[in-house]
């Protein structure tokens, strides 16, 4: 018979495939319930609201962002090898982190789903990426490469990891 803690992992392991392949926005609990074969109030009784989920799925994202951050690089293009490594690393809950969160449009007063947290680690990154005072190149290059880690990391999830990561590092280089 299955554990409580079996079944949230079973739980979370779907929610991640099906945001991953998704999005947040567009998996329900009913998806992610079928998915692990339970009902939809089996998956609400371990995770409700679906923010919760969200929340379990990022927290050790977050955790590791926040030591991103808080590192001293010795240099830019260092600090964009680290952030290419966490977005291959976290590469199945990257379209949660940087798409459906941390989209500027605004979310209903009830329905924040951890939006400010994701777009305040975002605009961070931008201001380690570009700088204090960028000029109009670096402010253009610094989105050009945020976007690059985002849709790289969501549209190549049927790739290799090692795949992915060379390559973004590649791309990178012309930063």
């Amino acid at each position: 018979m299955a554990t409580a803690d079996d079944t949230r992992t079973r739980i979370l392991d779907a929610a991640r495939s099906l945001f991953a392949e998704r999005g947040y926005a567009a998996t329900s609990l009913a998806d992610i319930a079928a998915a692990v074969g339970l009902t939809k109030t089996a998956v609400a009784y371990h995770f409700h609201p679906k923010d919760r989920l969200a929340a379990e799925l990022l927290s050790p994202a977050a955790g590791d962002m926040l030591k991103l951050l808080d590192t001293q690089y010795a240099s830019r293009q260092d600090f964009i090898e680290a952030l290419v490594d966490f977005a291959v690393r976290y590469r199945s809950v990257i379209r949660l982190f940087m798409e459906d969160l941390a989209a500027d449009d605004p979310a209903p007063d009830d329905a924040d789903s951890g939006r400010t947290t994701v777009r305040t680690f975002r605009d961070e990154i931008y201001t380690k990426l570009a700088g204090t005072n960028p000029t109009p190149e670096t402010r253009l290059k610094s989105w050009a490469l945020l976007g690059a880690l985002q849709w790289g990391a969501v549209k190549t999830m049927d790739l290799p990891e090692n795949q992915v990561h060379a390559a973004l590092l590649e791309a990178t280089r012309a930063f």
